[in-house]
């Protein structure tokens, strides 16, 4: 079989779960420290701070910036987004999503903003940046906090910066994304007061790490300073994501190259092909494709996964017509371009080490079962 998703990894991360395994020090220790420092550096941030899931990274988010009002988001994603917002005692608005890019639409945003409106949060589809410059326009008019999930566009730019610096970024390491650390998830700004915080709150309110508090006098002394949550990331997780980080271009150029060969190959035209926008890079964590109404999405799933050729459906159901979001009013027919594409869509086998000839059988099959 096909896998869908591969993590690229080989003895370089093994071997420094090893040499962590060996220092004894497993947790909330140095590698967290450096794997944070790495990871700032990349997205072009003043801060990172890891956490052990994007889901844990936008709750404290959520909380740090009090936000108990309205959050406009995309009903296209993992309901995780939208969880995060309901657990933090906030409200989720969705709007619909362009037709291109399957990304939230910057012009369906202002209509539903009003007084109980504390933050816009655009989710990075697939891997392509969201339209960031008149969303950030919107948020700055109307003086909204934006939270960027960025869970599946680690590498991703826009206008040549990268998602996840545009607000507070808010990123995934499960295995299936760009670089992974097992679990994990981190958040990225600028703000020096956010980033303290956080910090704080991810560690059961205590400002220091057990690694710091090594080198105190007294490094027992634990005292929170506000009730915090345990949302830390290991060091094992860390010293895996170090290793990643150092080959991150690299996995994404393959990723890229693997799409663009991939699109070259599907030659049928009852299928749409991913859109890439010309300001943004489009780092593929998943490879979408979009089905002609005439083609039964359930035969033809069955068919690729018949010739060991794995495929799914990001996302269907949408985040609005799940049965909590139908229990609290959400309805059929209220987003219809987000609801016409989560019934059309099929996401197919990417990842950095996948070769051409599985990709060759691949758009073979494919191009055959349309034909």
């Amino acid at each position: 079989m096909i896998p869908l998703a591969k993590p690229y990894i080989d003895e370089r991360e093994i071997s420094a779960v090893v040499e962590v395994l060996k220092s004894g020090w497993l947790t909330h220790g140095p590698k967290v420290k450096e794997f944070e420092r790495m990871f700032a550096e990349y997205i072009g941030t003043k801060y990172a701070i890891a956490v052990n899931s994007c889901t844990s990274a936008l709750q404290l988010v959520m909380e740090v910036l009090n936000i108990k009002g309205e959050v406009i988001l995309p009903s296209f994603t993992f309901v995780a987004s939208a969880n995060a917002i309901v657990t933090s005692g906030a409200i989720p608005i969705f709007v619909d999503i362009v037709e291109d890019t399957y990304n939230i639409d910057p012009n369906k945003i202002e209509e539903r903003i009003n007084k109980r409106t504390q933050a816009i949060m655009p989710v990075h589809f697939a891997g392509h940046p969201c339209d960031m410059k008149p969303i950030m326009e919107i948020a700055e008019k109307h003086n909204l906090h934006v939270i960027e999930d960025s869970a599946e566009c680690i590498g991703g730019l826009y206008n040549n910066k990268k998602t996840g610096s545009f607000g507070i970024g808010c990123f995934s390491f499960f295995p299936t994304k760009n670089i992974t650390t097992g679990e994990g998830g981190i958040i990225t700004t600028n703000d020096d007061s956010l980033e303290e915080r956080i910090k704080i709150l991810r560690a059961h309110g205590i400002p220091s790490m057990t690694h710091e508090r090594e080198k105190s006098k007294k490094p027992w002394l634990r005292s929170a300073t506000e009730a915090g949550y345990n949302f830390r990331m290991c060091d094992i997780n860390a010293a895996i994501g170090i290793e990643q980080m150092k080959k991150i271009d690299d996995m994404n150029k393959k990723r890229i190259e693997v799409a663009r060969y991939l699109s070259k190959k599907l030659t049928n035209n009852k299928i749409t092909k991913p859109t890439i926008h010309k300001n943004c890079r489009h780092v593929f964590q998943i490879y979408v494709i979009m089905l002609d109404t005439s083609i039964n999405r359930i035969d033809f799933i069955k068919k690729v996964m018949e010739k060991d050729i794995q495929a799914s459906v990001h996302f269907d159901p949408p985040v609005h017509l799940q049965p909590y979001y139908t229990n609290i009013g959400w309805k059929k027919g209220d987003l219809p371009i987000t609801e016409h594409v989560s019934e059309h869509v099929v996401t197919l086998p990417l990842f950095p080490s996948i070769t051409k000839r599985d990709l060759d059988f691949i758009s073979q099959i494919i191009n055959s079962i349309l034909a």
